[in-house]
């Protein structure tokens, strides 16, 4: 899988754009990572409230192994199978993990706030 065959795959989702990255690539939208492919197989963004849906799948989260370290996941789950099939429901998909990043993103920037607030008390 391509760059160009991930930008076709997301269509009706919406524009994506591909950035290399570790041997695979980021899937973004808005300029926000919302999934990742590598190895063939692509990976959305997770968190508590999505990865049960992702569970019920029988899907797994993105993991990997630096050397010497254990294995490490990410909140990346992979994609059904189903869905490279189905690019309506495919964009439903890619919406709810877009909308986990924007909310982790957020999440961090407040975080960060009351860190900055916290340590000049």
């Amino acid at each position: 899988m391509d760059s160009d065959d991930i930008i076709d795959l997301f269509a009706v989702f919406g524009r994506v754009s591909v950035r290399r990255m570790f041997g695979g690539f980021g899937i973004y939208a808005d300029g926000m990572m919302f999934a990742l492919a590598s190895a063939g197989v692509i990976y959305l963004k997770t968190d508590d409230q999505t990865s049960a849906a992702f569970e019920r799948e029988g899907m797994g989260p993105f993991t990997y192994s630096a050397r010497g370290r254990e294995q490490t996941s990410l909140s990346y789950w992979r994609l059904p199978d189903r869905l490279y099939d189905d690019p309506e429901e495919l964009a439903g998909w890619a919406r709810i993990a877009l909308a986990v990043a924007r909310r982790n993103r957020a999440a961090k920037k407040t975080t960060g706030k009351a860190r900055r607030v916290g340590k000049g008390a």
